[in-house]
């Protein structure tokens, strides 16, 4: 009894246990691992280097082994900087039990002001006692005020030989530039959950535990790329577990629904299935499923749907499960890029709802209710269509006027090859279907917009132009239809008052088109439904034969609703 109450109380997380004592031991850090060990081989070692990464990545823990690394004397006594430190000279043993008297760790957390600084810093003059090297670590450097970055700042100027800096830090923005630029910089990587999977793997077969594959699947996924994260949640699963890692346990642990239950959640939502929704998430909250979670875990699935729709090569994911890349293949067949978007918008806002609701079920209800529901609303096209199908309004009528496609103020000279027949140019819009025609945007925006046309025929025209219009407009434009014509033609120009443009006609006409779409029951309805919603603009010509938002050769707009 004596005996078992003695090995509870010696009891070590695994976190601490498994902590990495060399580089071999380090996970997904292989850049960092390989620039530090041409550093050390070839005697480039740096004064001072700043290791930056999210929280349990593995930042002191390498500061730790760096710091064997410079120290270790290996076994004889005798053995120089490493990258394969011993662990058992007298230096490595002291820096693992955190007992070394050159090797310094500090929190910056707790250690903050300029006198605390100045404090560790008055020993760095003096020389280490026993090892190579005097090492400072300094944990959550970015927490140090102003002017203890000034003290520390003159020491990184002028560093004496015998001492090396290690920075830690989760917030590498906050770190001013002037300590950034005396560091050599490591980014540590989040631990993929293949990588992670493996070292619970290693852990568990040393501590010879049972545990289901999907049960650490879920796991590393929860540490979202933190080792210690990771290692914590799998101690605690293996507590629970009565000693084994259990799928059902660390659903219920860490507050995840069946992931069979979710996607068929996220196939009824994306049906517009709203009933079946409610039911489904009702079942699903009473069997443990903790609304936050389950809100990320279909943001999750959105995210992997769309990305696979776009980038098939993305079902090869090592972290998507037999049964994920099944559902998210079905699903990506039938859901467009366009409702995924208005989905994963719909719940990015509803995260921010979940956090200040007084019920969190009860807002991930409203939240799915109004995604179920806006999933039977129609798209923007298939309004468009539906209003072409059942409108009297000519293709002319749903045109808009085209949007400026050149700098305004003179256009430079254009030219065109003529062509291999010579044309009859009489009216006004045969000279502007010419000129799409045949690529000539400038002349034909300054045409729309700095002049107004008084007469107009075969041979003759007489125009009003804006100030700003120069004599190359009026070149370009003879040029263009001499060539056309085959014919001189007489241009007569006013200045002064410059009247209604094109541009000007075409504006009055599409806002007139506008009101009389809004006249349409479908389109009211829309517009009701999303409040504060306004028909924008029009981006493509509706044309017979052309589908509504498609591309139909046309340079005009669609109505796009805003």
């Amino acid at each position: 009894m004596a005996e078992e109450e003695n090995k509870q109380e010696q009891y070590v997380v695994l976190a601490r246990k498994y902590r990495p004592q060399n580089f071999d031991d380090l996970v997904g850090q292989e850049a960092l691992v390989q620039t530090l060990t041409n550093a050390i081989k070839n005697n480039r070692l740096h004064h001072a280097y700043i290791l930056t990464g999210i929280r349990g990545v593995g930042k002191t823990t390498t500061a730790r082994i760096i710091a064997k690394a410079l120290n270790c004397t290996g076994k004889d006594g005798r053995g120089g900087p490493t990258v394969h430190p011993c662990g058992f000279c007298e230096n490595c043993r002291a820096i693992t039990e955190g007992r070394h008297i050159d090797v310094m760790e500090l929190d910056a957390a707790s250690r903050t002001g300029v006198d605390d600084m100045r404090e560790i810093l008055d020993g760095v003059r003096y020389k280490p006692t026993n090892a190579r090297y005097k090492i400072y670590i300094i944990d959550e450097v970015h927490m140090l005020s102003k002017s203890a970055f000034n003290a520390l700042l003159k020491t990184l100027e002028e560093p004496p030989s015998h001492v090396k800096f290690i920075f830690a830090t989760t917030e590498i923005r906050k770190v001013p530039v002037t300590i950034l630029s005396r560091c050599q910089r490591f980014d540590l990587q989040r631990i993929s959950i293949e990588n992670l999977t493996g070292l619970f793997k290693k852990i568990l077969a040393n501590e010879q535990i049972n545990a289901e594959e999907e049960a650490l699947q879920m796991i590393a996924k929860a540490a979202d790329g933190s080792a210690r994260d990771g290692e914590s949640l799998l101690d605690q699963a293996i507590s629970l577990g009565g000693g084994e890692v259990k799928t059902e346990v660390v659903k219920n642990m860490i507050g995840l629904a069946d992931r069979n239950q979710t996607f068929e959640l996220f196939e009824k939502l994306n049906a517009g299935e709203v009933a079946e929704v409610i039911a489904k998430l009702q079942e699903m909250y009473k069997n443990g499923a903790n609304p936050l979670t389950l809100l990320q875990d279909l943001i999750n699935i959105t995210h992997t749907i769309a990305k696979i729709k776009l980038i098939p090569e993305a079902l090869k994911d090592s972290s998507l499960s037999e049964t994920e890349r099944e559902f998210c293949q079905k699903i990506a067949a039938k859901a467009s890029i366009a409702v995924l978007s208005r989905m994963w918008q719909m719940m990015i806002k509803g995260l921010s709802e979940l956090n200040i609701a007084p019920v969190q079920i009860d807002a991930l209800e409203m939240i799915l209710i109004r995604i179920a529901y806006s999933a039977n609303l129609p798209t923007p096209q298939e309004i468009l269509n539906d209003v072409k199908k059942n409108s009297n309004l000519s293709a002319a009528a749903l045109t808009a006027p085209a949007a400026a496609r050149g700098m305004p103020g003179i256009p430079a000279a254009e030219t065109d090859s003529a062509p291999a027949e010579k044309i009859v140019i009489a009216t006004v819009d045969e000279l502007i279907k010419y000129l799409e025609s045949h690529r000539q945007p400038l002349l034909e925006y300054a045409l729309k917009n700095d002049v107004s046309f008084q007469e107009f025929s075969d041979g003759f025209i007489k125009i009003s132009v804006a100030e700003k219009v120069g004599n190359d407009l009026i070149m370009n434009l003879h040029k263009v239809l001499t060539d056309a014509t085959g014919k001189k033609w007489q241009i007569d120009i006013l200045r002064g008052h410059l009247g209604e443009t094109i541009a000007d006609r075409e504006n009055a006409k599409a806002e007139e088109n506008k009101r009389n779409v809004m006249e349409y029951p479908l389109v009211r309805a829309i517009m009701e439904e999303f409040k504060g919603a306004k028909i924008e603009t029009l981006t493509h010509k509706i044309s017979e034969g052309t589908s509504v938002g498609e591309p139909d050769g046309d340079d005009g707009n669609d109505l796009i609703f805003e």
